[in-house]
């Protein structure tokens, strides 16, 4: 009998505990802001998605992405990490200072894109109340140069560790600005169309969503953006009050939403695989297992 595929990283891996985290909603509007700092990032997305008008539908398509290749089969992470290699290698976009065409996968830029993404999704865990020690931080990093692969690039020159991480954006800043594409990130982030019937709940939740996401940005982001955040204490008070109130709801309704990710992971290899915090506090998710990236 041939044993169910864990997929890319397994249930032990410290990525299957974070990602089926609730503060993940958070993160992922942190990615946003933060990666639209890159003015040629944003410039590609802006050139080629209908983003202003299908926000929600790239979020849920960015969603989707991340569980297929968290909790779906191998199979199916690198089906849709090729997907997302084809459409990437066809898009262009133009440099507004230098006139320069571009290609959107230019490794720079895909670089810029996943380290964004890891960095926002460990930072709001951590400064949420998520229980992960140092070496399990590094161990997140480290198994995510599978994914960095799946989008087009070569593991062995993706940072493995938070040092190499801090040290990637340290790299990088000279080449951050507030670009006119990133202020209409934040103002559209801050502000979404929604239908009329829609408003109040975008004035009581998403607006919160948006300025917990906005805050939980280094300060140099901020000082990019032009609008001051309150003291780091504070929004690691926020964040870990917000944390505290998402876990409250039961995993068992959550991970009924569509697209049911975490609920076909354990159908598939069994209530053993439940993602729980308690993996990490024991431990047991830094152990060497599938989907390590190779140097």
């Amino acid at each position: 009998m041939v044993d169910p595929d864990p997929g890319l990283f397994g249930p032990e891996s410290v990525t299957w505990q974070l990602h089926s985290d609730p503060m993940m909603w958070i993160a992922g509007v942190r990615a946003l802001y933060l990666q639209a700092l890159h003015p040629r990032a944003v410039r590609g997305v802006m050139e080629n998605s209908d983003f202003r008008e299908d926000t929600w539908g790239r979020l849920m398509r960015t969603a989707g992405f991340v569980g297929t290749i968290t909790y779906g089969t191998t199979e199916a992470a690198e089906k849709v990490g090729a997907r997302v290699r084809k459409m990437h290698r066809m898009l262009k976009a133009t440099d507004p200072v230098t006139g320069e065409t571009y290609g959107v996968d230019e490794p720079a830029l895909l670089l810029w894109v996943h380290c964004a993404e890891v960095d926002s999704y460990l930072q709001v865990q951590i400064r949420s109340g998520l229980p992960l020690t140092p070496a399990q931080a590094d161990r997140y990093i480290d198994e995510h140069r599978s994914s960095a692969r799946l989008v087009g690039l070569d593991p062995g020159g993706v940072p493995a560790n938070t040092a190499e991480l801090a040290a990637y954006f340290e790299r990088v800043r000279p080449e951050l600005a507030a670009s006119p594409e990133a202020s209409d990130v934040d103002a559209f982030l801050r502000r979404p169309p929604v239908h009329t019937l829609l408003v109040p709940a975008r004035e009581l939740l998403w607006r919160r969503v948006a300025a917990l996401a906005y805050q939980s940005l280094p300060p140099y982001a901020h000082e990019l953006y032009g609008r001051a955040a309150p003291p780091p204490g504070t929004v690691d008070r926020r964040l870990r009050a917000t944390g505290t109130v998402l876990r409250r709801i039961p995993s068992r309704i959550r991970w009924q939403l569509p697209p049911g990710h975490i609920v076909k992971a354990m159908e598939r290899l069994g209530p053993a695989s439940r993602p729980t915090p308690s993996k990490l506090r024991d431990g047991a998710a830094i152990l060497d297992g599938p989907g390590r990236a190779q140097r």
